[in-house]
């Protein structure tokens, strides 16, 4: 009786697969290389896309903590759906509707604008649309307000 299960394969065995895969494919072994060649090449390339850009910089929360003490700074939450906000928070806008509330933004467009959601990635959405509106001093805080709260630090 033939089982027509297919076979799972541990990966030592799945890499000999493959190798044999491109022995058998005979004539055409050259392209079934370049391709074997080409998709480690794909996740190096596509890995380049998850870089910060450079016109956001990263902040920990105890860094962002230490420039509150000094500073006035203008804090703004871009999670949603809403969440408890940092103490000291200013404004509490939508990462997706930041063009939306221009007005509420400084008009220097060189302040240094602190931003931050639950995790962290909303806030960079937000400091793309911030960057396309002209604004140049950009910071996200690492690790959103999870990263704020695992520091013991204040909410409102």
């Amino acid at each position: 009786m033939i089982s027509t299960r297919p076979k799972l394969y541990t990966s030592s065995e799945y890499f000999l697969n493959v190798n044999q895969w491109v022995i058998f494919m005979g004539s055409k072994t050259i392209i079934g290389k370049k391709l074997f060649l080409l998709i480690p090449c794909i996740f190096i390339l596509t890995g380049f896309m998850f870089e910060k850009p450079d016109y956001l910089k990263m902040i920990t929360a105890t860094e962002l903590n230490q420039v509150m003490q000094k500073e006035d700074i203008v804090l703004i939450d871009v999670h949603t759906p809403e969440q408890q906000h940092i103490k000291g928070t200013d404004l509490v806008i939508p990462y997706n509707e930041i063009e939306k509330y221009q007005n509420k933004l400084p008009k220097d467009k060189n302040t240094a604008i602190y931003l931050y959601c639950q995790g962290g990635p909303m806030g960079e959405a937000a400091a793309k649309s911030l960057y396309e509106l002209g604004y140049r001093n950009l910071y996200n805080l690492e690790g959103g307000a999870k990263a704020w709260r695992k520091a013991g630090l204040d909410f409102e």
